[in-house]
């Protein structure tokens, strides 16, 4: 079960964890039962843009905190939240450490909803451009390496655990679409080392939790060659993961070309693996709410009829960025004046 993961010594010790987890750890400290469906938001700027000053209102034009917009106005009932190892303090570019993502966790708790963490193994962004390992393990062995994934993970997990959070969910990287941690986790040059990394994260996780699911999350959720490329290539190294999740970020002309392609895909992905698929960020430019909207509801709508209800949800990239924060970012969900867009109203059912 723990072959070619960390080496013997680490195996063993997982073992002990494994069995002794449910003994060790205080009652209530597994993930509870996730949504059937989870209609959710990234929402992981929200701390940083509260500390700016940033303030959120309904569409009715009162303000209110904005995790009970969410989920009161929008159904919103899942948020997805995100790690950097060792992050700047600069509040778009970094910002969300542990213990600010154990306390935003908390809050997402406390209005009744579940939370995916997303671990970026990075100290700044990581996506198909870039997996750049944390300064501190920059010249870090493999077996190092590993083990810092092993470590940073439950390290996460038990400062979300310290607040009385489980994650139902822990992503194991963040859109490693050609794998993480470069250059030893490069998925085209290394996809043996790739699957090692995601099952010492998996691992980690199960140490903690074993209810929590794991997950594997590309971009491109249309491009059914890169999924079939990456997602085997780490089935067949012997990577272990339960779930896979995709990105889709659509024009507002071509979404209807994209949530097919994407659709054909996680069919194709089940057929081919049996994985539950989950959809951990969509987006679309905040100047065409109404198409956005469109866009929403059919993910939504399709997603939860894939087959053998494999579907498990749909997570909007940060709805509540106003036009243009942190750079340039174009997909929230608000406006300048603090009013929500139509955009949300596709998570209604």
């Amino acid at each position: 079960m723990f072959k070619n993961v960390r080496g013997f010594k680490t195996s063993i010790a997982l073992v002990f964890v494994l069995l002794f987890t449910s003994i060790m750890l205080p009652a209530g400290q597994h993930a509870s039962a996730a949504p059937s469906f989870a209609k959710g938001a990234d929402i992981s700027w929200v701390p940083g843009m509260e500390a700016q000053g940033y303030k959120w209102k309904d569409k009715n034009g009162v303000q209110r905190d904005i995790i009970d917009i969410l989920k009161n106005d929008y159904q919103i009932n899942s948020v997805r939240i995100r790690v950097f190892v060792n992050p700047s303090n600069d509040y778009g570019n970094g910002y969300m450490n542990k213990d600010r993502a154990a306390a935003l966790a908390l809050r997402a708790k406390n209005a009744g909803m579940s939370v995916m963490l997303t671990l970026h193994y990075s100290d700044s962004w990581a996506d198909p451009g870039q997996q750049t390992k944390p300064a501190a393990w920059k010249n870090y062995t493999f077996q190092q390496l590993m083990d810092a994934v092993w470590n940073h993970t439950r390290e996460v997990m038990t400062a979300m655990q310290s607040k009385g959070v489980t994650p139902d969910w822990v992503q194991i990287g963040n859109e490693t679409s050609n794998g993480m941690l470069w250059e030893d986790g490069k998925a085209s040059t290394n996809m043996k080392n790739y699957a090692w990394l995601v099952n010492t994260g998996h691992n980690a996780v199960k140490s903690i939790s074993t209810n929590t699911k794991t997950i594997v999350h590309l971009a491109g959720g249309d491009d059914n060659a890169l999924y079939v490329w990456n997602i085997g290539g780490l089935i067949d190294n012997g990577a272990n993961f339960d779930m896979i999740a995709m990105s889709l970020y659509p024009s507002a002309s071509g979404w209807n070309t994209a949530v097919t392609n994407a659709v054909n895909n996680a069919k194709d992905m089940i057929n081919r693996y049996g994985k539950e698929i989950i959809v951990s960020e969509i987006g679309m430019d905040n100047t065409q709410p109404a198409a956005g909207k469109s866009f929403v509801a059919a993910m939504k709508t399709q997603f939860r009829n894939l087959p053998s209800s494999k579907g498990k949800g749909v997570f909007y990239w940060e709805p509540e960025a106003t036009p243009g924060y942190n750079g340039g970012y174009s997909k929230g969900a608000w406006q300048s004046n603090g009013l929500p867009t139509v955009m949300l109203e596709g998570f209604i059912d």
